[in-house]
């Protein structure tokens, strides 16, 4: 077999084969042998049929054909690898030559990742929020700390804002009651916000008993997005009262004998937290600063497969779930089709190029991914996904993803490398240490180009980004 390459573009290349006929023997031989087993002749033994009368009464050309296709896929991966190419995507194959007996030559083009040159990072200079705590911020964790023990009992009096009220709901839309818009015995925190824009108002002065009509947004259901009039009922109301902020509340709430170790306490985990967003605002802007300075070009099939593959999770899983279409969608974020496209496809390029720059970097810098951090990494997304770390495991393994694990650790630690070798400074303009942050413990999504926590789609699976995929023939 002789292969050669063409260079079409930095993102794609179009292989010339040629193939001796002596060297689809194998394939020739497996085509008959198939065909024998699929086919009766009388006179004949099933699957004893010589190759003559095979050729006699099916034609030689369903026997090429077969060969043809079963050797395609071999013959392909040989001269990838002969090319040393790293083709992504599926090829698009065309036989350009078949001579019985004499020839095979066929041409298959196929997008590849491009050569990227990784220029000097080391002068790229980003700020971030400094982690100051002030005290009203440790005030407010405490008051968090005193909502949750907080005691209810019930009174006989109109409902106040504070108040909890347990109420019953019925959404009807047009004069007609919701199949799913019907709820009973909801418990609702009037004043939090937390349930149907306008019921603050309908229940507050009702007593237990009493009724009110007001009409909302529906958020949610089968007519998510539609004006509703809502009938709501409280069957009881409740009163809120805080405990006493002392020694003794911090012994109930908390393993501290005194108040002021509880403020304490909150501070050091206000601190982690804020240290926490820290990390990841480097993270986002030494990213898009590294972007910036790296020139990366994007194969056009695989951007156009990568804004399709999101616009069908966006639409037929997120949106689906919701009971809503891809237009309703659209009014309620105040955006075009034009203007949602163009979105897409600018989220779809930058998660494409920051994958392909921080694979680039992780080869460079040789960083490889020990079984312990793919562990971990796997326990993560596991919890994200709200799945057992066998049971995601197993999804991985079952899905052949194993590789996109390996691929999210691998560029995690790559940007863990850049943001090491940059000056991060906060607001205050002091220099924001990162080594004590764990590495592996956020990695990029290439879907969307931004470091996250990792998180898992319904399967390891539907997750894989676009520019990830890779197959044979």
């Amino acid at each position: 077999m002789k292969s050669a390459v063409e260079t079409l573009n930095p993102t794609r290349v179009r292989l010339t084969i040629e193939v001796p006929f002596e060297e689809l023997k194998p394939s020739l031989d497996a085509a008959y042998k198939k065909i024998n087993q699929q086919v009766s002749v009388p006179g004949f033994r099933k699957g004893k049929i010589p190759a003559r009368v095979i050729d006699q009464r099916f034609g030689r050309g369903a026997v090429l054909e077969e060969a043809v296709n079963d050797a395609l896929p071999k013959l392909y991966t040989e001269a990838v690898n002969e090319g040393e190419l790293n083709p992504l995507g599926q090829p698009e194959v065309d036989i350009t030559e078949l001579k019985d007996n004499e020839l095979l030559t066929f041409t298959a083009e196929v997008d590849v990742r491009p050569e990227i040159e990784i220029p000097d990072y080391s002068g790229i200079e980003v700020t971030v929020d400094a982690t100051e705590i002030s005290d009203e911020e440790v005030g407010q964790a405490v008051d968090q700390l005193r909502e949750r023990f907080a005691t209810t009992s019930p009174v006989e009096r109109a409902a106040a804002e504070g108040d909890i009220v347990k109420v019953d709901l019925e959404a009807s839309v047009d004069g007609e009651v919701l199949e799913d818009g019907v709820a009973q015995g909801v418990d609702y925190t009037i004043g939090s916000g937390r349930l149907l824009d306008g019921i603050d108002e309908a229940v507050t002065g009702l007593e237990a008993g009493g009724s009110a009509t007001f009409t909302t947004e529906l958020k949610g259901g089968s007519a998510a997005g539609r004006e509703a009039e809502v009938k709501v009922t409280v069957q009881s109301v409740s009163s809120r009262e805080l405990p006493e902020l002392d020694d003794e509340f911090a012994q109930l709430a908390s393993e501290f004998d005194t108040l002021e170790e509880v403020r304490e306490d909150s501070r050091k985990r206000l601190g982690r937290q804020k240290k926490y967003e820290q990390a990841t605002q480097a993270q986002e802007k030494v990213l898009d600063a590294l972007l910036e300075i790296v020139e990366v070009p994007v194969p056009e099939k695989l951007l156009a497969d990568e804004i399709e593959t999101r616009k069908h999770n966006l639409v037929n899983h997120q949106l689906s779930q919701l009971g809503m279409d891809l237009d309703r969608y659209l009014e309620m974020q105040e955006k075009t089709a034009e203007e949602f496209d163009a979105e897409l496809k600018e989220q779809a390029e930058k998660g494409i190029r920051t994958q392909f720059v921080l694979d680039a970097i992780a080869r460079r810098e040789n960083l490889n991914v020990s079984q312990e951090e793919l562990t971990e990494h796997l326990m993560r997304r596991a919890q994200s996904s709200n799945m057992s770390p066998d049971q995601f495991a197993q999804a991985v393994v079952e899905g052949g993803q194993v590789p996109m694990l390996v691929g999210e650790v691998s560029r995690g630690k790559a940007l863990a490398t850049v943001v090491e070798a940059v000056k991060v400074t906060d607001t205050n303009g002091d220099t924001v240490d990162l080594d004590d942050e764990d590495e592996t413990a956020e990695t990029v999504n290439a879907s969307d180009g931004t470091p996250e926590p990792a998180e898992a789609a319904e399967t390891p699976a539907a997750d894989e980004p676009a520019a990830e995929k890779k197959s044979d023939a």
